[in-house]
């Protein structure tokens, strides 16, 4: 299934996209994406889909989930952008959050801030958890995934480099893409090769899969795991491969008026214009 949080004459809704369309899916008991995953009724209430379908072109797409409790974001998870970045080698994940709040959609902006312009692209692979876990073992991790999307971790450099920790150059509002939809994990071979590009205005300037991963997607959750519980809907952006755009000489920086792509095989295209924000 591909299932879209979206807005349509002003109401927030969620459902299923299909060849017709889009069919709602929320109601007064499950008003949204997330409460249908924290209840465990996603497969339940699609079988169940009776109404009539919406063009996808007469909707606002919303990020795949709006108000996830927890996003855990990934670093340096491939080894070009290791080695790139000059990172040392660890035997372990590096971790940063991002803030619910930002996030943006599929076909709406990625909004370079008035402090910088320094705001580049890293296409991601997003994995949406479905069902709560402590400790899970990474053999045991699949059953805990809702399925899958795209994600660009929009950065602004300058304000990541102001320490060694990364949350301010990672949660300026509408930075954060997140779609166009969640492909459900029955739609994808458990630990099937995905392939990962991002294109600025055409021109592909990421391209890897899931096999070139240091810490493929099982482990990242068993290690985010062990900290923490994984509940319905927390989102894990598994890390973007080499070729961004700060370490190309010249630097690439985003710039209003671009237009980024993030394709990821079996899930499609996460597409977003670059505008200045609104200060």
């Amino acid at each position: 299934m591909k299932l879209v949080s979206y807005q349509h004459l002003d109401q927030p809704g969620w459902g299923l996209v299909t060849d017709a369309g889009l069919v709602p899916l929320h109601s007064a008991s499950y008003p949204t994406l997330l409460s249908a995953l924290q209840a465990g009724q996603l497969d339940a209430i699609a079988a169940q889909a009776r109404a009539p379908a919406l063009p996808l072109a007469g909707i606002r797409f919303l990020p795949v989930i709006p108000a996830p409790g927890k996003i855990f974001c990934v670093g340096h998870n491939y080894e070009e952008h290791r080695i790139e970045t000059a990172r040392d080698e660890t035997r372990h994940p590096l971790l940063f959050l991002r803030v619910a709040e930002s996030q943006t959609a599929h076909l709406q902006p990625i909004r370079r801030p008035a402090e910088s312009t320094e705001l580049d692209y890293e296409g991601e692979i997003a994995v949406v958890i479905g069902k709560a876990g402590r400790r899970i073992r990474a053999e045991d991790a699949w059953a805990h995934v809702a399925g899958y999307s795209a994600y660009n971790d929009g950065s602004i450099r300058d304000w990541q480099r102001h320490s060694m920790q990364f949350t301010a150059g990672k949660n300026f509002s509408g930075t954060g893409a997140f779609g166009p939809w969640l492909v459900t994990r029955g739609e994808i071979a458990d630990g099937c090769e995905l392939t990962l590009q991002t294109r600025l205005n055409g021109q592909v300037m990421q391209h890897s899969s899931t096999a070139a991963m240091i810490f493929p997607i099982p482990v990242l959750m068993a290690y985010i795991s062990t900290f923490t519980t994984l509940q319905p809907g927390d989102v894990i952006v598994t890390g973007t491969p080499g070729g961004v755009g700060a370490k190309r000489h010249p630097a690439v920086w985003m710039k209003p008026g671009d237009l980024v792509e993030v394709e990821v095989s079996q899930v499609g295209v996460l597409a977003n214009t670059i505008a200045a924000e609104c200060v």
